[in-house]
């Protein structure tokens, strides 16, 4: 069992609403990796609650590397909210998993407050394959942008999601890098 890590001191009713959030997500995923989504999702809520945007990753579905659930929720959310600063918002994205590279970049930029992931990185990588990418110190740079981040939520969980997919002989979408 994964202990939680965070960027700030652990808010048990933040926690557990994550907790909830996340369960929830993991719960949906396997009905989108059969449809050929997958295998994260990302979720973003309101302050008060409001699903404001939830949707998988579509890479391959897409042919698109960069529809990574997270940025295609963060996307939805700008779209829904007419706007490319969601800051004025207070929003908290949700995902299964750490964030990679790409989307931490996202998140930055996008204005979000709140980071909620289920499976870390390694984790992801010891079980995929995927290449998460280089991340040095991000809950610190996270913290000094004002952006708050909880992790390791139900990481067993989200494991057997991503064991289910790559069951399924889903492609791990990594490009060919000479060596």
């Amino acid at each position: 069992m994964n202990t939680i890590i965070a960027n700030e001191n652990i808010d048990d009713k933040k926690l557990a609403r994550a907790k909830k959030i996340i369960s929830e997500l993991y719960k949906e995923l396997p009905d989108c990796i059969d449809g050929g989504y997958g295998p994260f999702m990302a979720a973003i809520y309101d302050t008060d609650g409001n699903l404001i945007a939830k949707t998988a990753n579509n890479v391959m579905h897409s042919k698109c590397s960069h529809n990574h659930a997270e940025m295609n929720a963060i996307k939805m959310a700008e779209e829904k909210l007419g706007t490319h600063d969601l800051s004025k918002y207070d929003l908290s994205l949700y995902s299964t998993a750490e964030p990679c590279m790409m989307c931490l970049g996202g998140i930055m930029w996008s204005g979000i407050k709140n980071v909620y992931f289920g499976v870390p990185s390694d984790v992801v990588e010891s079980i995929t394959g995927f290449d998460e990418g280089f991340k040095q110190n991000w809950l610190n740079e996270f913290k000094q942008r004002g952006i708050t981040v909880y992790g390791n939520i139900n990481v067993d969980a989200g494991a057997k999601v991503l064991e289910y997919y790559m069951k399924q002989r889903k492609i791990v979408y990594n490009p060919n890098r000479k060596q």
